[in-house]
């Protein structure tokens, strides 16, 4: 569970870097403002994939495994190419309500997905949220604050290991219903 949620929370942790580059200085509110806003959003978006993926289950039953494992792998993969191709993320020096909540669905969609999978998977859905949540929220805040100091050499390392978490897991998934493990 923990794997996942930080998994999870490396985009927002990328982007909460990039923002601190973007003040040069610590603010201790706007650091505040970006962990609520992505924990929140990292909170709720698996739970609704969870229940978008509850009505949905019955169908899908026999390969579900498989499922959850392409949705993992693709996010992974595309978080590890993101990395490499060094795709720089918007740097907002000032944060609306408006530019936060577009950075927090677009760092969040991922784990939509990953709330999916957990349905197929019949996992309940409270406990990944809020440990999600509470994962992203703080590493966000110390990546607004790490952003200022060293964010140039760690940001692009950060997304890969959120990206390689999300493919071994999605793996491991696959190799448990396969009867591997």
């Amino acid at each position: 569970m923990l794997l996942i949620a930080l998994g999870l929370a490396m985009d927002s942790f990328s982007v909460s870097i990039a923002n601190g580059l973007a003040t040069k200085t610590f603010q201790a509110t706007k650091a505040l403002k970006i962990a609520v806003f992505f924990g929140f959003f990292q909170a709720i978006m698996p739970v609704i994939g969870w229940f978008a993926g509850v009505h949905i289950i019955d169908l899908i039953a026999d390969y579900d495994h498989w499922v959850a494992f392409f949705l993992l792998a693709f996010i992974g993969a595309k978080m590890i190419y993101e990395s490499i191709k060094n795709e720089s993320d918007t740097l907002v020096a000032s944060l609306s309500i408006k530019v936060l909540l577009v950075l927090s669905i677009a760092t969040s969609i991922d784990a939509l997905a990953v709330g999916l999978s957990l349905s197929l998977l019949q996992v309940a859905i409270i406990i990944p949220a809020i440990v999600t949540g509470v994962v992203t929220f703080s590493l966000s805040f110390f990546g607004v604050y790490l952003g200022g100091r060293f964010g140039r050499v760690l940001k692009s390392r950060i997304e890969s290991l959120g990206g390689i978490i999300l493919l071994v897991i999605g793996l491991k998934i696959l190799l448990e219903h396969l009867g591997f493990i």
